[in-house]
Protein backbone atom coordinates (compact mmCIF):
# COMPACT_ATOMS: atom_id res chain seq x y z
CA UNK A 1 0.00 0.00 0.00
CA UNK A 2 2.88 2.21 1.09
CA UNK A 3 4.71 1.70 -2.43
CA UNK A 4 1.29 2.65 -4.46
CA UNK A 5 0.81 5.79 -2.48
CA UNK A 6 4.84 6.54 -3.44
CA UNK A 7 4.63 5.90 -6.67
CA UNK A 8 1.26 7.99 -7.34
CA UNK A 9 2.94 10.88 -5.15
CA UNK A 10 6.14 10.64 -7.22
CA UNK A 11 4.26 10.25 -10.51
CA UNK A 12 2.06 13.71 -9.52
CA UNK A 13 5.03 15.70 -8.46
CA UNK A 14 7.00 14.78 -11.53
CA UNK A 15 3.62 15.62 -13.72
CA UNK A 16 3.40 18.55 -12.24
CA UNK A 17 6.82 19.56 -12.12
CA UNK A 18 6.90 19.12 -16.19
CA UNK A 19 3.69 20.55 -16.60
CA UNK A 20 4.60 23.92 -14.97
CA UNK A 21 8.25 23.90 -16.76
CA UNK A 22 6.35 23.31 -20.54
CA UNK A 23 3.84 26.07 -20.22
CA UNK A 24 6.40 28.92 -19.01
CA UNK A 25 8.02 31.20 -21.37
CA UNK A 26 12.17 32.15 -21.70
CA UNK A 27 12.62 35.45 -22.84
CA UNK A 28 15.73 36.39 -23.65
CA UNK A 29 15.94 40.12 -22.75
CA UNK A 30 16.16 42.40 -25.43
CA UNK A 31 15.81 39.56 -28.74
CA UNK A 32 16.01 39.24 -31.71
CA UNK A 33 17.21 42.71 -31.94
CA UNK A 34 19.31 43.10 -29.05
CA UNK A 35 20.43 41.36 -25.92
CA UNK A 36 21.62 43.02 -22.42
CA UNK A 37 23.85 45.89 -24.03
CA UNK A 38 23.93 49.66 -24.13
CA UNK A 39 21.74 50.27 -27.22
CA UNK A 40 18.52 47.98 -26.58
CA UNK A 41 15.65 50.29 -25.98
CA UNK A 42 14.37 47.78 -22.92
CA UNK A 43 11.23 50.00 -22.23
CA UNK A 44 10.15 49.57 -26.21
CA UNK A 45 11.19 45.45 -25.63
CA UNK A 46 8.93 45.17 -22.50
CA UNK A 47 5.99 47.00 -23.63
CA UNK A 48 4.47 44.10 -26.25
CA UNK A 49 5.27 41.14 -23.96
CA UNK A 50 3.61 40.11 -21.06
CA UNK A 51 5.33 38.22 -18.12
CA UNK A 52 3.37 35.54 -16.28
CA UNK A 53 4.38 33.76 -12.91
CA UNK A 54 6.49 30.45 -14.44
CA UNK A 55 7.87 32.46 -17.20
CA UNK A 56 11.90 33.04 -17.06
CA UNK A 57 14.21 36.12 -18.25
CA UNK A 58 17.81 34.98 -20.11
CA UNK A 59 20.28 37.94 -19.59
CA UNK A 60 22.79 37.26 -22.39
CA UNK A 61 25.72 39.51 -22.48
CA UNK A 62 29.79 39.20 -21.89
CA UNK A 63 30.61 38.80 -17.94
CA UNK A 64 33.56 40.78 -18.40
CA UNK A 65 31.31 44.19 -19.70
CA UNK A 66 28.20 43.90 -17.87
CA UNK A 67 26.10 42.14 -14.91
CA UNK A 68 22.65 41.91 -13.64
CA UNK A 69 21.65 43.33 -10.31
CA UNK A 70 18.05 43.03 -9.21
CA UNK A 71 16.98 46.13 -6.97
CA UNK A 72 14.12 47.92 -5.48
CA UNK A 73 12.00 50.53 -7.58
CA UNK A 74 13.96 52.99 -5.42
CA UNK A 75 17.27 51.59 -6.54
CA UNK A 76 16.29 51.21 -9.95
CA UNK A 77 14.91 54.91 -10.69
CA UNK A 78 18.18 56.31 -9.01
CA UNK A 79 20.44 54.04 -10.84
CA UNK A 80 21.64 52.80 -7.60
CA UNK A 81 23.21 49.02 -7.09
CA UNK A 82 24.72 49.76 -3.45
CA UNK A 83 21.60 47.80 -2.40
CA UNK A 84 21.14 44.55 -4.40
CA UNK A 85 18.34 42.38 -3.66
CA UNK A 86 20.34 39.46 -5.76
CA UNK A 87 23.50 39.76 -8.30
CA UNK A 88 23.85 37.82 -11.58
CA UNK A 89 27.26 37.94 -13.19
CA UNK A 90 28.16 34.90 -15.07
CA UNK A 91 26.99 36.38 -18.77
CA UNK A 92 23.97 33.81 -19.48
CA UNK A 93 21.66 34.04 -16.53
CA UNK A 94 18.12 32.63 -16.27
CA UNK A 95 16.18 34.52 -13.49
CA UNK A 96 12.90 32.84 -12.52
CA UNK A 97 9.43 34.76 -12.89
CA UNK A 98 7.98 32.93 -9.61
CA UNK A 99 5.69 35.29 -8.16
CA UNK A 100 3.24 38.20 -9.10
CA UNK A 101 4.77 41.80 -9.29
CA UNK A 102 7.34 44.26 -10.65
CA UNK A 103 10.75 43.46 -10.59
CA UNK A 104 13.59 45.67 -11.14
CA UNK A 105 16.53 44.83 -12.96
CA UNK A 106 19.95 46.91 -14.00
CA UNK A 107 23.32 46.69 -15.05
CA UNK A 108 25.85 47.84 -12.55
CA UNK A 109 28.34 48.72 -13.71
CA UNK A 110 29.22 52.64 -13.38
CA UNK A 111 27.40 54.54 -16.13
CA UNK A 112 25.44 51.25 -17.49
CA UNK A 113 21.70 51.67 -15.83
CA UNK A 114 21.93 55.80 -16.81
CA UNK A 115 23.32 54.76 -20.14
CA UNK A 116 19.80 52.53 -20.51
CA UNK A 117 20.62 49.15 -19.17
CA UNK A 118 17.38 49.10 -16.57
CA UNK A 119 14.47 46.77 -17.44
CA UNK A 120 11.48 46.80 -15.36
CA UNK A 121 9.45 43.72 -15.91
CA UNK A 122 5.41 43.14 -14.97
CA UNK A 123 4.78 39.76 -13.49
CA UNK A 124 0.73 38.72 -13.71
CA UNK A 125 -0.82 35.80 -12.34
CA UNK A 126 -0.88 32.64 -14.55
CA UNK A 127 -4.30 30.31 -14.56
CA UNK A 128 -3.74 27.03 -16.46
CA UNK A 129 -7.30 25.62 -17.57
CA UNK A 130 -7.21 21.96 -18.51
CA UNK A 131 -10.10 19.53 -19.95
CA UNK A 132 -9.94 16.21 -20.83
CA UNK A 133 -7.55 12.92 -19.93
CA UNK A 134 -4.60 11.65 -21.11
CA UNK A 135 -3.96 12.25 -24.68
CA UNK A 136 -7.07 14.19 -25.34
CA UNK A 137 -6.43 16.72 -22.88
CA UNK A 138 -6.53 20.19 -23.85
CA UNK A 139 -5.07 23.01 -21.67
CA UNK A 140 -4.98 26.93 -22.17
CA UNK A 141 -3.56 30.17 -19.88
CA UNK A 142 -5.56 32.48 -19.15
CA UNK A 143 -5.12 35.45 -16.79
CA UNK A 144 -7.85 36.46 -14.45
CA UNK A 145 -9.38 39.47 -13.19
CA UNK A 146 -7.46 41.38 -10.90
CA UNK A 147 -10.02 40.64 -7.48
CA UNK A 148 -9.16 36.40 -8.11
CA UNK A 149 -5.28 36.68 -8.48
CA UNK A 150 -3.63 35.68 -5.31
CA UNK A 151 -3.24 38.65 -3.58
CA UNK A 152 0.35 39.72 -2.34
CA UNK A 153 1.77 37.54 0.88
CA UNK A 154 -0.13 34.51 -0.14
CA UNK A 155 3.48 32.95 -1.41
CA UNK A 156 4.24 31.92 1.66
CA UNK A 157 1.44 29.73 2.03
CA UNK A 158 2.11 28.00 -1.57
CA UNK A 159 5.76 27.16 -0.10
CA UNK A 160 4.33 26.17 3.22
CA UNK A 161 2.01 23.71 0.73
CA UNK A 162 4.95 22.86 -1.19
CA UNK A 163 6.50 22.02 2.08
CA UNK A 164 4.47 19.74 3.31
CA UNK A 165 3.97 17.50 -0.05
CA UNK A 166 7.79 17.35 0.18
CA UNK A 167 7.83 16.46 3.84
CA UNK A 168 5.58 13.67 2.85
CA UNK A 169 7.33 11.90 0.23
CA UNK A 170 10.27 12.55 2.86
CA UNK A 171 8.15 10.45 4.81
CA UNK A 172 7.97 7.79 2.34
CA UNK A 173 11.49 7.09 1.65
Amino acid sequence: MAAAIRALLVAALTTAALFGTALGASYTVGAPAGSWDLRTNYTQWTSSIRFYTGDELRFQYPAATHNVVEVTKTAYDNCSSSSPIATFPSGNDVIPLAAVGTRYFICGLPGHCAGGMKIQVNVEWKVVRCRGRGARQRCRQTTPPASSAPQAGSEPVLALGLGAVVAGLMLFF
